[in-house]
């Protein structure tokens, strides 16, 4: 499981630059903050571990390298520095944005590996509370949108929906593994309730849970605005650049994406399928 996890962490680390940003990332976070309270946390020194700048200098998400003999980035330095450290975050959310999740220890909620090593033993440290306050400067994406016209339903959502995330996946499937094997652990927009253990599925309660945090990934009505159908979806069919856990769908005409766009589209567990 460790060796999955840390393939998983590589890959993430890779294909990171070519996701696109969480929808409305630039225009919300507060750029002041990032340059004069966050940048400083990619320069500090730990004892035990490099600063983040020197792996993150040339690694993904990127940090701009420092000009000869500078202590800080310039003015250009800070605005390419935080188009790509946007990237990470969710804005709103500090727990599903990977730049605190990941150095974050495990016990106390973090990703279970960071290369760079764990900093944070709790959120109640300085620095993730900085990180975290910088987060909540951004505007949840779903807070700047109307009022959908079609409502999401939690029946068809629980019994149609959440089965897709606990499907075992065949090697030609992505990177061959069901999605909550990521989306349980890993800090992401999707993340989902850990499964009790020995279960196939998500208690009432969970799913609940779960439904909320997936919701905020689709455009009611509108499958082909909705990033949870579009990043597992093949590129040439309209999916996005990247998504880490690989492409399930070459098509729309996919049973699973049918499924997912019956849902986006209004479908409810008492209405006939679409």
């Amino acid at each position: 499981m460790r060796e999955l996890l840390i393939s998983l962490m590589l890959v993430l680390a890779a294909q990171s630059a070519q996701e696109p940003s969480s929808p409305s990332s630039a225009s919300t976070l507060d750029y002041a903050f990032f340059r004069d309270r966050v940048q400083p946390i990619f320069l500090a020194k730990r004892p035990g571990h490099a600063r983040c700048i020197v792996c993150h200098d040339h690694g993904s998400p990127r940090l701009e390298e420092l000009s000869p003999g500078a202590t800080n980035w310039n003015e250009g330095q800070s605005r390419k520095n935080f188009d790509a450290w946007q990237r990470v975050v969710v804005p709103g959310d500090p727990q599903a944005s990977r730049l605190l999740m990941h150095p974050l220890a495990a016990e106390a909620g973090g990703d279970p590996f960071h290369a760079g090593g764990k900093h944070w033993k709790s959120q109640s440290d300085s620095e993730w509370q900085t990180l975290a306050a910088w987060v909540r400067t951004g505007v949840p994406w779903s807070a700047t949108q109307a009022a959908p016209s079609v409502t999401l339903d939690f029946d068809f959502y629980r019994t149609s929906v959440e089965p897709i995330f606990v499907k075992a996946r065949q090697p030609n499937e992505g990177i061959g593994n069901a999605c909550f094997t990521c989306h349980t652990v890993l800090a992401t927009r999707m993340r989902l309730q850990p499964l009790p253990p020995g279960a196939t599925s998500w208690t009432e309660a969970q799913s609940r849970s779960n439904f909320d945090v997936v919701s905020r990934l689709v455009v009611p009505g509108d499958p082909d605005k909705s990033s949870l159908l579009l990043h597992p979806l093949a590129t040439e069919a309209g999916g996005d650049p990247a998504h880490t856990g690989g492409k399930f769908w070459a098509s729309k005409e996919n049973p699973e994406w049918r499924i997912l766009a019956t849902w986006v589209g209004g479908q409810t567990a008492a209405s006939p399928k679409q």
